[in-house]
């Protein structure tokens, strides 16, 4: 897959991520679905910290995702990420945190062909670990569809595809 296919792939996921956070009442974004999981806000904090981690480790000569405990690499390269709970500032991180990965992947052009030690220490190339962002985020979209069902709110996609269907059906 090349750079702007990826970033292509990505945007779309991304909007879809975005549109299901838009979904959810601001006054929600502490719901938790059990004790022991993230609070929306926290979910949507994880994917903004992780996107912001792992494109900027990708993006390095000497990358490496295991020189340092991950609450390191927060500091490093999401510091105030965790700071921002509210609907309207995590949005808006979401989407100016994806300009900001698309502007460093095309900066970092070739480099993409390099190697990056993954999460599991195995060489792995970097443009293929990008497939992992974008998966990544797509796991989490799931959770959040089910934070939207246990709200009593129809998920954006499916309602989309209801809509479709129904149309199709005439």
């Amino acid at each position: 897959m090349s750079v702007d296919k990826l970033i292509a792939t990505w945007r779309d996921t991304r909007s879809g991520f975005i549109r299901e956070v838009e979904q959810i009442p601001a006054d929600q974004f502490s719901f938790r679905a059990t004790p022991e999981t993230r609070s929306v806000a926290e979910l949507v904090q994880h994917v903004i910290e992780a996107q912001k981690i792992l494109v900027g480790e990708t993006c390095r000569q000497d990358s490496n995702l295991r020189r340092q405990r991950f609450s390191e690499h927060i500091k490093e390269h999401a510091p105030g990420v965790a700071t921002v709970s509210n609907k309207e500032g995590l949005l808006d991180l979401l989407k100016k945190s994806m300009d900001e990965a698309e502007t460093q992947l095309e900066a970092y052009g070739d480099g993409l062909n390099e190697t990056i030690l993954g999460l599991d220490g195995k060489p792995t190339g970097k443009l293929q670990f990008m497939s992992f962002i974008i998966s990544h985020e797509m796991y989490h979209r799931g959770q959040l569809t089910v934070y939207e069902r246990l709200l009593g709110i129809e998920p954006e996609l499916t309602g989309r595809f209801r809509k479709l269907v129904a149309q199709a059906a005439g």
